[in-house]
């Protein structure tokens, strides 16, 4: 065998290798800007230097209780400080950050509780209650730890013996925090929405959250010291890596308790907020606020949209705000978005509508994410180019999960023939760019045609009376299945149902139009989702569409 002469002698050590791990981000901000402002919540305010203190005072107090590797940290907190900070502390003790859904009811937190094997819960005082709920449903001990934000004065109680100042204050805030062994060690443990059967744990590994940490910051072009607005869950999918991003930007994060248009235009103005992320819905909120409250921004606001297809409507209506933004794409299994649409710099001379029609697809892959392709799943080979030819988006890299946590089964269908499966149906456009068509189980059969909802959905948003809309499949004895449009209107809009029909009819070919029309408020998850499976279920009910 022919010896490389660059493997000999030339190993790996203290002095050339260590495991990647965005807890590193901390503490180079920490040294290099300690006075710089990193963190804003209403009054209070927190240097570099103190958030780095406070994450080893949380480490350490975590580790006096004997929590490290293969432990499991819950938090149940909105986007406050303190929820910051166990995106670093937690992982510093070597212990796994299981960041909660704070949307969710008992049965489900208890669930993943129980799942996860968290020892030690971060509680805030609002969701004291779901929490004491769940707990009860579980039959071990679990550790609470109270978080009281002086910027809640709703209802709720302590549950613990402690609040999490008490706890930092037992903590060391000089602690030699534990880099992990190796960087495929776990750093959190995200659930799964769960909407057919009980959630999913997704293991994320500290290399992943590093390197989505940086990528993030490259895809978007981020400059340092950003001002980022926390109008995304820090919860979801931790926070599609932010937390991690903006200790590598050594950046300012302006926490916000809940999603609110009229905050968030006066934290945008107070505090020049330069980058957000959310939703769509968050999106079409800024779009539809009052004309007033929009008023005297006057520096560059970037923003980032994911979920579902953000409307090409939407899109526009945001550029005439003044407001760029980018539309990236992923899932829970890929540290959040994993794609971007890249801008090229000569759309910026097309007409504002094609300028929307090319950012309203879902890209190209993020530089720290090695695969991204459309593929016929049953062959596994790529679908041609022709913008046309349906195949499932598939990733792999090392954005990409560790697996699901005690569901080897899952895991290994998830990664079949070397990668994920996302479960979204995708066409590849010619210039390689990557267009979702919906998701497998959101395809309408109607008389052996695919009807994308997506589509449809893209036309109900051009309504100038539309608020939000979502379409899935009603059943029909004839065609099998057939459009329904369920439409959440604008504030003191009207729209009739043949107004509808006949708008789409005027966009569309005859068969995509939608049968029926359903007007009323969408039921969305926390993070702004519209949750398709509940309309479904409504479509399948005549007299529900009936009334």
């Amino acid at each position: 065998m022919k010896r490389n002469p660059y493997e000999q002698q030339l190993d790996k050590n203290a002095a050339n290798y260590a495991p990647l791990t965005p807890l590193s981000f901390l503490e180079r901000a920490a040294h290099v800007y300690p006075d710089r402002l990193a963190v804003i919540h209403g009054a209070q305010r927190a240097t570099w230097r103190q958030t780095y203190e406070r994450s080893r005072r949380l480490a350490h107090a975590l580790a006096r209780r004997g929590l490290g590797v293969g432990d499991t940290v819950a938090a149940m907190l909105p986007n406050i400080p303190a929820m910051y900070e166990a995106h670093f502390g937690v992982p510093m003790s070597g212990a796994v950050l299981n960041a909660l859904n704070t949307r969710l009811d008992a049965d489900a937190i208890a669930f993943m509780l129980n799942h996860g094997n968290a020892k030690l819960i971060l509680v805030d005082r609002e969701f004291a209650e779901v929490i004491e709920k769940a707990i009860s449903k579980i039959n071990r001990e679990i550790e609470v730890i109270d978080v009281e934000d002086p910027e809640y004065a709703g209802p709720g109680r302590r549950l613990g013996s402690k609040t999490y100042e008490e706890l930092l204050a037992g903590g060391d805030p000089a602690w030699e925090w534990r880099w992990p062994a190796d960087e495929w060690q776990a750093i959190s443990l995200n659930y799964t929405s769960g909407t057919t059967g009980n959630p999913k744990g997704v293991v994320y590994h500290h290399r992943g959250a590093y390197l989505n940490g940086v990528g993030n910051i490259l895809v978007w072009g981020m400059p340092q010291h950003s001002v980022y607005l926390w109008t995304l869950p820090m919860f979801h999918c931790n926070g599609w890596c932010f937390p991690w991003t903006m200790a590598a930007n050594a950046g300012t994060s302006v926490c916000l308790r809940r999603v609110d248009a009229q905050m968030i235009f006066r934290l945008i103005k107070q505090h020049r907020v330069t980058h957000y992320c959310g939703a769509p819905v968050v999106h079409q909120m800024l779009v539809n606020a009052p004309e007033e409250m929009k008023q005297g921004i006057s520096h560059q606001v970037s923003g980032l949209v994911a979920a579902a297809a953000p409307p090409a409507a939407m899109i526009e209506g945001l550029q005439k705000m003044g407001f760029s933004i980018t539309h990236v794409y992923g899932l829970t299994e890929t540290y959040g978005p994993a794609t971007v649409c890249a801008k090229h710099p000569e759309w910026g001379r097309l007409p504002l509508a094609e300028q929307a029609r090319l950012n309203a697809r879902q890209g190209v892959r993020y530089h720290v994410e090695e695969g991204l392709s459309v593929m016929d799943p049953q062959t596994m080979r790529p679908v041609p180019a022709d913008g046309e030819t349906m195949g499932e988006i598939m990733f792999r890299g090392n954005i990409t999960m560790k697996g699901y946590l005690k569901n080897p089964q899952a895991t290994q269908e998830a990664f079949a023939g070397g990668w994920f499966h996302s479960g979204d149906l995708a066409v590849m456009q010619p210039d390689g760019y990557v267009k979702i068509k919906d998701r497998s189980k959101d395809i309408i059969i109607s008389g052996g045609e695919n009807i994308s909802s997506l589509e449809v959905e893209d036309i109900l948003y051009r309504h100038p009376a539309v608020l939000a809309a979502a379409v899935v499949a009603k059943p029909d004895a004839k065609w099998g299945e057939t459009p329904c449009a369920f439409v959440e209107l604008k504030p003191h809009a009207e729209a009739s149902e043949m107004e509808i029909i006949e708008f789409c009819r005027g966009h569309l070919a005859g068969f995509k139009a939608p049968r029926a029309v359903v007007f009323g408020e969408l039921p969305k998850t926390s993070t702004g989702k519209i949750q398709k499976f509940l309309l479904r279920e409504k479509a399948r009910s005549t007299s529900a569409i009936d009334t």
